[in-house]
């Protein structure tokens, strides 16, 4: 199971979890959000992540060149939508050479039917739990509904996600769980990761990954 920690957004805190070396590392280009990088977040901040950690831009109900620009700007190939985007937007998106990762707020009602438009465009899904809000909520859904993703496309699980669940996370045995997406419950205020913490989640994940 591959490791996502999004919602960095300080050079000090990205080096340090740099060290941890998560499978991708997400930064938030949503101005509304708590995470967001701000206007002057530079691309020295992105130095010490060796090639191996994938970067990720978030981006919520963006134009389809703010999405591309702004990503290549700061030398990033993996873009995850997490607003309204049409499935037209993705395959654009796609065209240009990026990866996309489509995020959509699940609750006990969603119906897994409304991803079909979307099989061309993406190379992920990410499932969150629905709120008012774009993600960051802290809180989890009834994971049992995954049970009814059929698709072929790989999946991140987000939303509240935290070391007091990460044990039950590793009893979804859904053949697609691709990776988890980790963020607001290991921060210390948001945009700054607890370090420590995440040490103890890495170390569960990947002990699990071993033994599998």
């Amino acid at each position: 199971m591959k490791i996502k920690v999004c919602g960095m957004k300080y050079e000090g805190n990205i080096a340090e979890l740099a060290t941890l070396q998560p499978d991708l590392m997400g930064f938030i280009f949503y101005p509304k959000s708590k995470r967001f990088v701000g206007l002057d977040f530079e691309q020295k901040h992105l130095h010490s992540l060796n090639r191996s950690i994938e970067k990720v831009a978030v981006f919520v109900n963006a134009l389809q060149h703010e999405v591309s620009e702004f990503s290549k700007m700061y030398g990033i190939r993996t873009v995850q939508l997490h607003g309204n985007e049409t499935p037209q937007m993705c395959e654009a998106l796609k065209k240009e050479g990026f990866s996309v990762i489509k995020a959509f707020g699940v609750d006990d009602q969603f119906d897994f039917a409304n991803l079909e438009p979307y099989i061309n465009g993406v190379d992920y899904f990410l499932f969150d739990t629905k709120t008012a809000a774009y993600g960051g909520s802290g809180k989890t859904f009834d994971w049992q509904i995954l049970n009814n993703y059929s698709l072929a496309i790989p999946f991140f699980l987000s939303g509240g996600l935290s070391n007091e669940n990460l044990q039950a996370v590793k009893k979804i045995k859904h053949p697609r769980l691709y990776a988890v997406d980790l963020n607001s419950k290991f921060e210390t205020e948001p945009g700054i990761k607890n370090i420590e913490s995440l040490q103890e989640a890495f170390k569960l994940i990947r002990t699990e990954n071993e033994e599998q």
